[in-house]
C-alpha cells in the first residue's frame, strides 16, 4: 500500500507528527546502540502486544547481532484513550527469561504504570539484565519512578496514532506518527 493510498483512510482531524522515514532513522540509530550494548550475548527482545509488535519488527531489522523474541500482551487501556491505572496480563511470556539479558520493547510510555509492572514481574525471573525500549515517552505525563534505557522519540501529551498505535484498535496500518485533533 502507498502512503498516497493510505492517505485515505487519515482524517481531516489528523496531523502528522513522526514521518515514516524519521521512525526509520531512529530506529536505526537504536539499533546501533543495541547492538553495541548486547555484543557478545544473544538477548531476548519481548514485544508488548498489541501496539509494540509493528516496533519490535522494525528494530530488530537494525540490530546486528543474534537475538530471540517474545511476546507479552498486557491492557491499562481497554478502549479507552486513558489508562485505567490498572494492569493485567493478557498473554504470559513463552520464554524462560532467568539469567537472560531482556529488553522489553513498548509502543509508548506515558504514566510509567505498565513499566512499573513489567520490571516488577519480570525481575521476579532474575534476568541477567532488563532494559526498556520504547517507541514514544511522554515524560510530562509519567507518575513512576522508570528507566526508558532506549526512547525513540520524546512527545507531547497528546493522542496518537499510528505505527502501531491504535485509537480503539484501528488506524495501527499508518506509516507514519499522527496526532487526533479534537
Amino acid at each position: 500500500m502507498t502512503k498516497k493510498k493510505q492517505m485515505g483512510i487519515v482524517p481531516d482531524n489528523y496531523s502528522v507528527l513522526i514521518t515514516e522515514d524519521e521512525i526509520q532513522q531512529r530506529l536505526e540509530e537504536l539499533g546501533k546502540k543495541i547492538t553495541n550494548d548486547f555484543k557478545g550475548t544473544n538477548p531476548i527482545l519481548i514485544g508488548v502486544l498489541n501496539g509494540g509488535f509493528i516496533f519490535l519488527a522494525d528494530l530488530i531489522r537494525y540490530i546486528d547481532i543474534d537475538l530471540e523474541i517474545d511476546f507479552i500482551r498486557i491492557s491499562s487501556y481497554g478502549n479507552q484513550r486513558e489508562s485505567t491505572g490498572h494492569v493485567k496480563v493478557l498473554k504470559p511470556l513463552s520464554a524462560d527469561i532467568s539469567g537472560r539479558h531482556v529488553i522489553v520493547v513498548e509502543d509508548i510510555v506515558d504514566s510509567g504504570l505498565s513499566v512499573q509492572f513489567l520490571d516488577n514481574m519480570m525481575s521476579a525471573f532474575s534476568p541477567a539484565q532488563l532494559k526498556f525500549a520504547t517507541l514514544l515517552h511522554k515524560p510530562s505525563k509519567t507518575i513512576t519512578d522508570i528507566t526508558l534505557d532506549y526512547v525513540g522519540f520524546e512527545i507531547e501529551d497528546k493522542f496518537v496514532v499510528g505505527y502501531g498505535l491504535d485509537d480503539q484498535q484501528n488506524k495501527r496500518n499508518l506509516r507514519d506518527i499522527f496526532v487526533i485533533h479534537v
